[in-house]
């Protein structure tokens, strides 16, 4: 058996024989905070610059961490000559005790292949992109303790805020906040699907069961479809259209995803869009910008995901520590989010 394969054999059998693990996480007492989070804002976008003021009045966010750029156009897609000169300038800007960055626009969210976020905080993978099915380059942040990932890792975990229109965006971000002011009971919903080859993350569902500390339920349901639940803090399915999210209501730093494609094609319309899960009122999401193919390793990994969420990690930290191969994944919604933050309360 190839090294990388039994290196993920282990990984896999580790993961699944701490499921019951997840939801008993110890709450953490550290992790980022708004003066190590950089907000970089297009100028040539009028949403962006409101929406960026706003976000950084409702964060605290210090003047020093705002970082501006111009990206006339919109487009969807950087080449990778572009996407060089963007990161080049917005590192230019960052001081050393930034941890993460958040860009504040809907467009561009990929860079050929890769997503923006992916190649951002990783590096432009061009290999990736000559055969997408292939398998990923491993992050080393996945399933990290890490507080610091630059420090640690010398790397800094990016995240995408989109715009649909700035009542939404203003929104979104209000969520954010309120998860940091007192926890709510809520569900965590997972969904084994009749799309049988989007189930490839099934085996790592954390078991049904309750985490009184945390007021939280974890179900595990065979079935196509969510509706009318009221509680929803994590919904992950494995669908190309998601249907009922207009019966659902997410609590305050919800987190939902769904396996397939091309969900982090924003603007695509082939397949649905993780915008969707924003507007139906979730904090954050994740989707691939191009052809992945299934493999569970470049999806949020659902045992990893909700350990690091209750034991306190912020929305940017628990999604990028989930995802093993994120190059193609991108990350997007408000990453300060934290329900289970032990120093959040009262803030």
């Amino acid at each position: 058996m190839p090294l990388r394969l039994r290196a993920f054999f282990r990984l896999f059998l580790s993961l699944v024989l701490g499921c019951a693990a997840a939801l008993h996480a110890p709450a953490a007492l550290a992790g980022l905070k708004p003066n190590e989070l950089a907000i970089v804002i297009n100028e040539d976008d009028p949403d962006s610059v409101a929406v960026g003021a706003y976000y950084r009045q409702r964060r605290d966010i210090p003047a020093a961490n705002v970082v501006k750029v111009r990206i006339p156009g919109k487009p969807q897609r950087l080449t990778p000559a572009q996407f060089r000169l963007l990161k080049e300038e917005i590192d230019s800007k960052l001081g050393p005790t930034i941890q993460a960055v958040l860009m504040i626009w809907t467009t561009p969210y990929a860079v050929d292949c890769n997503s923006l976020t992916g190649a951002y905080t990783l590096g432009f993978d061009g290999a990736q992109c000559a055969k997408t099915c292939a398998a990923g380059q491993p992050s080393p942040y996945f399933n990290s303790k890490s507080a610091r990932p630059l420090t640690d890792h010398a790397m800094r975990p990016s995240m995408l805020l989109p715009i649909s229109s700035v009542k939404e965006a203003k929104a979104l971000i209000d969520r954010g906040v309120a998860a940091g002011f007192r926890t709510v009971p809520a569900t965590a919903y997972y969904l084994a699907t009749s799309e049988k080859a989007r189930n490839t993350r099934a085996g790592f569902f954390p078991p049904p069961g309750r985490v009184p500390a945390r007021r939280l339920t974890t179900k595990v349901i065979q079935g196509d479809v969510l509706e009318g639940a009221r509680d929803v803090l994590i919904y992950q399915t494995g669908m190309a259209q998601v249907a009922k999210l207009d019966t659902l209501q997410f609590v305050p730093g919800a987190l939902a995803d769904h396996l397939t494609s091309l969900g982090g094609d924003l603007l695509g319309t082939s397949q649905m869009s993780s915008l969707r899960w924003l507007e139906a009122g979730a904090t954050a999401s994740y989707g691939t910008v191009s052809e992945p193919c299934n493999h569970w390793q470049k999806f949020p990994n659902p045992t990893v995901l909700l350990r690091r969420y209750l034991g306190g990690d912020s929305a940017i930290e628990a999604y990028w520590k989930s995802v093993a191969w994120p190059a193609q994944g991108l990350f997007i919604g408000e990453p300060l989010a934290a329900p289970y933050r032990a120093t959040s309360r009262g803030r």
